[in-house]
């Protein structure tokens, strides 16, 4: 936090301005868990910034119906980004503007994502082993837009393409406002363990800021990111699967104050309710609770006596019986 002695730099101004904060914590985009009903629970929580899932830049273009509601956020949740993908640096730079004014605090694009049908099309992490490319594309889409220009990407393509520092560099030159690492190659995709000196190295590299992300799962371990790489702001991806206390749990622990007592078992029953109500007023009851299925099972894992629940969960296709099911099952939950 800056005291009140003390000036801003220019990079913990951009910060501020980008995310809303000195030291944003942001909810990761990931394609099927942060859409608006989760990114409502997670804001509640204490995150600072939040980023939709990913929207392709093609679907935009052929007016995609799924898009739509992708690009849907409220006031309640500002501010949000909005991530957008593709290899093509007109078509991105056109489909930013067209959508930079429908609520979004920011423009994201993803050059981080490792899934082989986004890869073998040339767009997510693929980006990484293509530089010129991807400068070309940030330099398309910032010239386009009003909004602030940030990039998602990971520590290198495989360990033979680490190039990440390299690639930060390519990405500020061609104006992207701040940069977010995930800190694993797109061959480790989530495995193995990530490597917060890439971070480090790329915000030492680069005066835009530089977002830390990877095996963040707790209070203590954004502390340890922050104090290793000097990361201006940190991301919060699968730590935040089934698990929107988790930004309670890091603001506490960036203020200094107490560990939150972890939920109890009616407690996530409460919160995996809450999120299908609001998907089922968002989204409809048949789309909304049969997503659930895969949150519910996120919530309740490891708690004892659970492995039922879950399975059960996977044969409902009504709020009513949803709940019906899960405060029958907080007894067995309690009990075990």
């Amino acid at each position: 936090m800056i005291n009140s002695g003390e000036t801003m730099s220019g990079t913990e101004t951009a910060v501020k301005e980008i995310y809303g904060s000195d030291f944003p914590v942001i909810l990761a985009p990931m394609a099927g868990i942060t859409d608006l009903p989760f990114r409502l629970l997670c804001k509640e929580q204490g995150a600072d910034a939040m980023i939709t899932e990913m929207i392709s830049a093609k679907a935009l273009y052929y007016g995609n119906k799924n898009t739509t509601p992708l690009m849907q956020t409220l006031k309640e949740e500002a501010p949000v980004g909005v991530q957008i993908f593709g290899s093509d640096p007109e078509l991105m730079g056109r489909m930013a503007h067209k959508i930079e004014d429908k609520g979004f605090a920011f423009i994201d694009i993803n050059m981080g994502c490792p899934v082989p049908k986004i890869v073998n099309n040339h767009e997510g992490s693929a980006l990484m082993l293509a530089p010129e490319l991807a400068g070309k594309i940030v330099h398309e889409v910032a010239g386009s837009v009003s909004l602030p220009v940030t990039v998602k990407f990971r520590a290198g393509f495989d360990e033979t393409h680490k190039n990440a520092v390299e690639f930060a560099r390519i990405l500020e030159e061609n104006g992207a406002s701040a940069l977010a690492v995930h800190a694993r190659t797109r061959e480790q995709y989530y495995s193995g363990k990530a490597d917060w000196g890439i971070i480090k190295r790329v915000k030492e590299a680069v005066s835009v800021p530089v977002i830390g992300n990877g095996d963040l799962f707790c209070g203590r371990d954004v502390l340890k990111m922050k104090e290793i790489t000097g990361c201006d702001g940190v991301m919060i991806g699968r730590g935040a699967k089934g698990n929107p206390w988790i930004f309670r749990e890091i603001r506490a622990a960036l203020n200094g104050e107490p560990h939150p007592a972890a939920p109890d078992a009616s407690q996530v029953i409460e919160m995996i309710l809450q999120q299908a109500r609001l998907g089922v007023h968002y989204k409809g009851e048949y789309t909304a609770i049969r997503e659930m299925r895969k949150h519910t099972a996120w919530y309740t894992t490891g708690m004892p006596g659970s492995s039922k629940l879950r399975a059960a969960v996977n044969h409902v296709s009504s709020f009513e019986a949803l709940e019906n099911l899960l405060r029958s099952g907080v007894n067995v939950i309690e009990m075990t």
